[in-house]
């Protein structure tokens, strides 16, 4: 039964992952541009996912929810490497400054997250 939650869950989340990316390119460029042409997109599917997957964790989530949010939905719709297949796309442009800030608001920003959203899952 897990098996098919985390696999319907995995199919929502990678809906919403293509949704997110198409409409960020579209209007969230401007923002990316400004900062080194980050891939915008990703960075803020990553850093959500970071804070709700932190957050189901921190709620303690029977297995059942577990399975369909944070295996299946957060699997299918945060992306690792995507990211850091864009990390080497701005790293091989020379784009130093980008790939930094990418790497950096990547990493540490999914950390900072999980915890934010492990610490409110446990006052929740």
């Amino acid at each position: 039964m897990n098996l098919l939650l985390a696999g319907l869950g995995a199919s929502i989340g990678a809906m919403i992952r293509y949704t997110i990316t198409n409409y960020g390119k579209k209007h969230w460029e401007w923002i990316g541009k400004k900062f080194s042409n980050l891939p915008i997109p990703t960075l803020v599917i990553n850093l959500t996912g970071a804070f709700i997957l932190g957050f189901v964790f921190g709620i303690k989530a029977n297995v059942f929810i577990y399975a369909i949010i944070g295996t299946g939905v957060l699997g299918g719709y945060t992306t690792f490497s995507t990211m850091n297949t864009e990390l080497v796309e701005l790293y091989k442009s020379k784009n130093y400054r980008g790939f930094t800030l990418y790497a950096v608001a990547s990493y540490l920003g999914g950390l900072i997250l999980v915890f934010a959203g492990y610490y409110l899952g446990i006052f929740f």
